[in-house]
């Protein structure tokens, strides 16, 4: 990638695509296996197809010190991110959950100026505050329906799911420096294998069969959080952590044209409305800095 810059973008964009598509895929996979197991099968679906690539990851080497911010790492994603996605998803609808996902660039600029002291200026304040508005229209004036059946609750969880993603992003840019993009994805698998699997034997296996939702589960261990991930990490080794950030503004227009034309879901014209509020308070939140 080094040598051509147009394989970053494509990566980044056929990354976002495919987590717009996970959206879709969770509230199918949920309706017939509780978010706890769907989410740890995907987790093991991953781990599997890295066991596979075993050659290629035997060769990590793992530098003193690095323990914290490698736990962090996988602690904020995939654990808890997707542990408060898929709670989110329960109560919210899929084109909602991925409006929220507007705001991850703006929220790794302020936490970057709180833990790497990078400096904001007004302008970029601004934009921050005027996407948080459009994510409060957007919940408040949501009428529950059966794809969202209390979706202030659910776009909070989401929220909170978009802090820890933003943690993420910081730890993995500082690791990309040290380690293979396919290394840290490897990490991400069988750590969230890990977390999960205690809560998917809490709230119980049920039978296992080769359904709709069994696919839409295979969908997301291998497409997304292999294939989106592998994408989106190989990519941050090579561009900076603000540009690649950017490109998750995608996510919601491939989640709200996939819940269209699979789910049937549909925006209220205050909602729409709300989400260009969000799109415009993140693109003012893009303003560079000052120097």
């Amino acid at each position: 990638m080094k040598n051509n810059p147009l394989l970053p973008v494509l990566a980044l964009v056929l990354a976002t695509l495919l987590w717009g598509s996970s959206f879709i895929a969770l509230k199918i996979a949920f309706t017939d296996y509780p978010p706890m197991v769907v989410i740890f099968l995907r987790m093991v679906a991953a781990s599997v197809c890295f066991l596979l690539m075993w050659p290629k990851l035997r060769h990590f080497q793992y530098q003193a010190g690095d323990w914290k911010l490698l736990l962090l790492m996988s602690l904020a994603e995939p654990c808890l991110y997707f542990m408060l996605e898929g709670l989110a998803l329960q109560y919210t609808s899929a084109s909602q959950a991925g409006m929220i996902t507007s705001l991850l660039p703006p929220m790794v600029a302020l936490a970057a100026f709180v833990v790497l002291g990078e400096r904001l200026n007004r302008i970029a304040v601004s934009g921050f505050g005027i996407a948080f508005v459009g994510v409060a229209i957007l919940s408040g004036f949501a009428e529950q329906s059966e794809h969202a059946s209390n979706p202030l609750l659910g776009n909070a969880l989401e929220l909170a799911a978009m802090a820890c993603a933003a943690v993420y992003c910081l730890c993995l840019k500082k690791l990309s420096q040290r380690y293979s993009p396919i290394s840290l994805t490897a990490l991400q698998a069988f750590a969230g294998t890990i977390f999960f699997m205690p809560m998917a034997v809490y709230v119980g296996i049920p039978p296992l069969s080769f359904d709709v939702s069994m696919m839409a589960t295979l969908y997301l261990g291998v497409g997304v959080t292999l294939g989106a991930y592998l994408l989106y990490n190989t990519a941050i080794a090579h561009i900076e952590l603000s540009r690649a950030t950017a490109f998750t503004n995608l996510i919601p227009i491939f989640t709200l044209l996939f819940a269209y034309l699979i789910l049937g879901e549909k925006l209220t014209l205050v909602q729409l409305l709300a989400c260009g509020l969000i799109f415009a308070g993140v693109l003012v939140s893009q303003h560079r800095r000052s120097s």
